[in-house]
Protein backbone atom coordinates (compact mmCIF):
# COMPACT_ATOMS: atom_id res chain seq x y z
CA UNK A 1 0.00 0.00 0.00
CA UNK A 2 1.09 3.43 -0.27
CA UNK A 3 -0.18 7.05 0.78
CA UNK A 4 -1.25 9.15 -2.71
CA UNK A 5 -0.69 12.73 -3.06
CA UNK A 6 -4.28 14.53 -2.51
CA UNK A 7 -4.60 17.27 -5.35
CA UNK A 8 -6.36 20.43 -3.66
CA UNK A 9 -8.22 23.52 -4.51
CA UNK A 10 -7.27 24.72 -8.37
CA UNK A 11 -6.13 21.51 -8.83
CA UNK A 12 -8.41 21.76 -12.63
CA UNK A 13 -9.06 17.17 -11.85
CA UNK A 14 -11.03 17.93 -8.87
CA UNK A 15 -13.81 20.14 -11.58
CA UNK A 16 -13.95 17.76 -13.79
CA UNK A 17 -16.85 14.64 -13.95
CA UNK A 18 -15.10 11.30 -13.82
CA UNK A 19 -15.75 8.26 -16.02
CA UNK A 20 -17.45 5.34 -15.11
CA UNK A 21 -15.08 2.58 -14.12
CA UNK A 22 -15.40 -0.66 -16.50
CA UNK A 23 -12.28 -3.07 -15.42
CA UNK A 24 -12.89 -4.62 -11.72
CA UNK A 25 -9.23 -5.78 -11.49
CA UNK A 26 -6.52 -6.33 -9.09
CA UNK A 27 -5.28 -2.40 -10.00
CA UNK A 28 -8.80 -1.26 -8.98
CA UNK A 29 -8.41 -3.54 -6.04
CA UNK A 30 -4.71 -1.79 -4.69
CA UNK A 31 -6.23 1.58 -5.12
CA UNK A 32 -8.87 1.28 -3.13
CA UNK A 33 -6.39 0.03 -0.59
CA UNK A 34 -4.32 3.03 -1.25
CA UNK A 35 -7.02 5.35 -1.46
CA UNK A 36 -7.64 4.09 2.19
CA UNK A 37 -4.58 4.35 3.51
CA UNK A 38 -4.37 8.08 2.47
CA UNK A 39 -7.29 8.50 3.99
CA UNK A 40 -6.75 7.10 7.37
CA UNK A 41 -3.13 9.15 7.30
CA UNK A 42 -4.90 12.27 6.04
CA UNK A 43 -6.67 11.70 8.34
CA UNK A 44 -10.26 11.76 6.91
CA UNK A 45 -13.78 9.99 6.67
CA UNK A 46 -13.79 9.86 2.52
CA UNK A 47 -11.91 10.17 -0.38
CA UNK A 48 -12.81 10.15 -4.07
CA UNK A 49 -10.55 9.18 -6.86
CA UNK A 50 -10.56 12.45 -8.48
CA UNK A 51 -8.63 13.55 -5.35
CA UNK A 52 -5.72 11.57 -5.63
CA UNK A 53 -5.74 12.04 -9.22
CA UNK A 54 -7.68 9.26 -11.16
CA UNK A 55 -10.40 10.41 -12.99
CA UNK A 56 -12.75 7.67 -12.41
CA UNK A 57 -16.25 7.10 -10.36
CA UNK A 58 -15.02 5.45 -7.20
CA UNK A 59 -14.59 6.79 -3.37
CA UNK A 60 -13.45 4.89 -0.20
CA UNK A 61 -15.07 6.26 3.61
CA UNK A 62 -13.99 4.97 7.16
CA UNK A 63 -16.82 6.55 9.56
CA UNK A 64 -15.46 4.53 12.50
CA UNK A 65 -18.50 2.49 12.50
CA UNK A 66 -18.09 0.78 9.17
CA UNK A 67 -15.40 1.57 5.89
CA UNK A 68 -16.03 0.51 2.29
CA UNK A 69 -15.52 1.47 -1.19
CA UNK A 70 -18.20 2.64 -4.05
CA UNK A 71 -17.41 2.06 -7.78
CA UNK A 72 -19.62 4.05 -10.13
CA UNK A 73 -22.11 4.84 -7.06
CA UNK A 74 -25.60 7.05 -8.32
CA UNK A 75 -27.72 8.45 -5.64
CA UNK A 76 -31.38 6.67 -6.31
CA UNK A 77 -33.28 9.01 -3.85
CA UNK A 78 -32.66 11.93 -1.54
CA UNK A 79 -34.82 12.34 1.76
CA UNK A 80 -36.61 16.08 1.34
CA UNK A 81 -35.69 16.46 5.14
CA UNK A 82 -31.83 18.23 4.97
CA UNK A 83 -30.05 19.29 7.75
CA UNK A 84 -27.12 21.86 7.74
CA UNK A 85 -23.65 21.11 9.51
CA UNK A 86 -20.25 22.02 9.08
CA UNK A 87 -18.25 20.17 6.48
CA UNK A 88 -14.25 20.01 5.54
CA UNK A 89 -12.42 18.14 2.87
CA UNK A 90 -9.00 16.83 2.54
CA UNK A 91 -8.79 18.87 -0.92
CA UNK A 92 -9.38 22.15 0.91
CA UNK A 93 -7.42 21.20 4.33
CA UNK A 94 -8.20 23.42 6.92
CA UNK A 95 -11.45 24.83 5.84
CA UNK A 96 -15.08 24.41 7.31
CA UNK A 97 -18.02 25.62 5.86
CA UNK A 98 -21.95 24.55 7.04
CA UNK A 99 -23.47 22.98 4.23
CA UNK A 100 -27.01 21.46 3.88
CA UNK A 101 -27.51 17.89 2.31
CA UNK A 102 -30.19 15.18 2.88
CA UNK A 103 -30.73 13.60 5.91
CA UNK A 104 -30.22 10.37 4.32
CA UNK A 105 -29.85 8.61 0.83
CA UNK A 106 -30.40 5.65 -1.01
CA UNK A 107 -27.19 4.73 -3.51
CA UNK A 108 -27.10 2.05 -6.32
CA UNK A 109 -23.09 1.27 -6.94
CA UNK A 110 -20.84 -1.76 -7.20
CA UNK A 111 -18.26 -3.38 -4.58
CA UNK A 112 -14.37 -3.37 -6.16
CA UNK A 113 -15.11 -7.01 -7.19
CA UNK A 114 -17.49 -5.75 -9.09
CA UNK A 115 -20.38 -7.14 -7.61
CA UNK A 116 -23.72 -4.46 -7.18
CA UNK A 117 -24.63 -3.30 -3.99
CA UNK A 118 -27.86 -0.89 -2.77
CA UNK A 119 -26.99 1.06 0.49
CA UNK A 120 -29.14 3.17 2.38
CA UNK A 121 -27.10 5.80 4.63
CA UNK A 122 -28.61 8.34 7.30
CA UNK A 123 -27.12 11.13 9.16
CA UNK A 124 -23.28 11.48 9.31
CA UNK A 125 -22.69 8.66 6.61
CA UNK A 126 -25.53 10.10 3.98
CA UNK A 127 -23.31 13.51 4.25
CA UNK A 128 -19.98 11.31 3.80
CA UNK A 129 -21.34 9.35 0.53
CA UNK A 130 -23.36 13.19 -0.93
CA UNK A 131 -19.65 14.83 -0.23
CA UNK A 132 -17.74 12.23 -2.02
CA UNK A 133 -20.41 11.43 -5.20
CA UNK A 134 -20.17 15.45 -5.70
CA UNK A 135 -16.58 15.22 -5.77
CA UNK A 136 -17.08 12.55 -9.02
CA UNK A 137 -19.26 14.88 -10.38
CA UNK A 138 -16.64 17.94 -10.32
CA UNK A 139 -18.27 19.42 -7.22
CA UNK A 140 -16.65 20.78 -4.36
CA UNK A 141 -18.07 21.17 -1.12
CA UNK A 142 -17.99 25.15 -1.10
CA UNK A 143 -19.60 25.16 -4.08
CA UNK A 144 -22.95 23.89 -2.33
CA UNK A 145 -22.86 27.33 -0.11
CA UNK A 146 -25.20 29.70 -0.05
CA UNK A 147 -24.30 32.79 -2.56
CA UNK A 148 -23.10 34.95 0.05
CA UNK A 149 -21.15 32.51 2.30
CA UNK A 150 -19.81 31.24 -1.28
CA UNK A 151 -18.46 34.56 -1.78
CA UNK A 152 -16.94 35.01 1.87
CA UNK A 153 -15.20 31.60 1.46
CA UNK A 154 -13.43 32.10 -1.61
CA UNK A 155 -12.44 35.41 -0.42
CA UNK A 156 -11.13 33.49 2.72
CA UNK A 157 -9.51 30.95 0.68
CA UNK A 158 -7.50 33.76 -1.61
CA UNK A 159 -6.62 35.27 1.46
CA UNK A 160 -4.61 32.42 2.43
CA UNK A 161 -3.37 31.99 -0.60
CA UNK A 162 -5.04 28.22 -0.81
CA UNK A 163 -4.71 26.46 -4.39
CA UNK A 164 -2.59 28.94 -6.10
CA UNK A 165 0.05 26.70 -7.26
CA UNK A 166 0.46 24.62 -10.38
CA UNK A 167 -0.95 21.87 -10.93
CA UNK A 168 0.88 18.39 -10.00
CA UNK A 169 2.96 17.24 -13.40
CA UNK A 170 1.52 13.92 -13.46
CA UNK A 171 -1.79 14.36 -15.85
CA UNK A 172 -4.72 12.47 -14.02
CA UNK A 173 -5.30 8.75 -15.17
CA UNK A 174 -8.04 6.23 -16.28
CA UNK A 175 -8.62 2.60 -15.54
Amino acid sequence: MAILEIRTLGDPILKSRAAEVTTFDAELARLVDDMLETMRAAPGVGLAAPQVGRLIRMFVWDDAEDHGAMVNPKITWFSEETEEAEEGCLSVPGFYFPVARSVSVKVRARRPDGTHVDVTAEGFRARVFQHEIDHLDGILFIDRLAPDLRKEAMRNLRDHDFGMSPPPSKPAKTL
